[in-house]
């Protein structure tokens, strides 16, 4: 192979240095998967009965967890950040479960809370989000990205691990959803398929600013509306019907809805016969 010499030179260079310490993807996918098994073991590759042996998967996991962020941040400080995470993983546990039964009390075709956590693709993009969220608040770079881009490749679900989310959030489906850094979702909110919770603006220098929106308590969002700006607010127990393009903010009870015109005829009534290409 005659390869360029230049090349060769610079990827040499690249993988010698690494990532500027982040961790390997397998290795983030890895630690996730084995957590997540660890917490719901509808979830696990393999079931651990003994007491003493979860002590040591949790025990693992959190070294583990030190040395994904070894790269990072001083070992001092990865440390602090992975303890606080595990004295905190019997509440986002429950965090997630009541996300779970959410679901499962949202979609008739669930029939079980076992079927909702090893089977729905929300459940799952949701759990990662906990503990992707956990992780960001501490402060930690990068890899709670990393982490909300394992569920987000799996699942098509993209939420930020700076989002801040209620108890109890229903995810119907999924595919395609997408909630910004600094969306504000309420407790008991439910979000179909296609749903965007995104920025008016996308310029780099809007960073560090409000730049989605805020959805109150019991909120329900249809398939593939589109909500965005810092300043918008959807006001608790209201419903935005699928479709809808929203910049601006409504009130508590609103019923927010696209209206278009589907006309139904016989095709005999058609001067021209239809020709779809397909």
């Amino acid at each position: 192979m005659d390869a360029d010499p230049d090349l060769v030179r610079d990827l040499s260079a690249a993988h010698r240095d690494g990532s500027r310490g982040i961790p390997l993807r397998r290795e983030v996918e890895g630690w996730m998967d084995d957590l997540l098994g660890l917490l719901f073991p509808q979830l696990a590759s393999t079931l651990i009965r003994d007491r003493g042996d979860i002590l040591a998967g949790l025990e693992g996991l959190q070294l583990r967890l030190c040395e994904l962020v070894r790269g990072m941040v001083d070992e001092d400080r990865g440390r602090a950040v992975a303890q606080r995470l595990f004295s905190s993983l019997g509440v986002i546990r429950d965090q997630v479960a009541r996300d779970a039964e959410a679901i499962l009390a949202g979609d008739p075709a669930a029939e079980s809370l076992d079927e909702v956590i090893s089977a729905y693709p929300g459940f799952l993009a949701i759990g990662t989000y906990r503990i992707a969220h956990h992780l960001h608040h501490q402060g930690l770079p990068v890899l709670p990205r990393l982490f909300s881009e394992v569920a987000h490749a799996r699942t098509g679900i993209d939420i930020h691990p700076g989002a801040s989310i209620g108890r109890a959030l229903c995810i119907d489906h999924g595919t395609g959803i997408v909630v910004g850094e600094t969306a504000v979702i309420g407790d008991d909110v439910k979000l179909y398929q296609g749903v965007t919770l995104g920025a008016l603006s996308v310029a780099k220098q809007a960073s560090g600013t409000k730049r989605h929106p805020t959805i109150e308590d019991r909120v329900v969002i249809y398939a593939n509306a589109t909500v965005l700006g810092g300043d918008t607010v959807v006001g608790h127990d209201s419903v935005v019907g699928g479709n809808v393009w929203l910049t601006s903010s409504v009130g508590p009870y609103s019923l927010v809805y696209h209206s278009s015109q589907v006309r139904v005829r016989q095709v005999g009534e058609m001067l021209d016969p239809p020709d779809f290409v397909i």
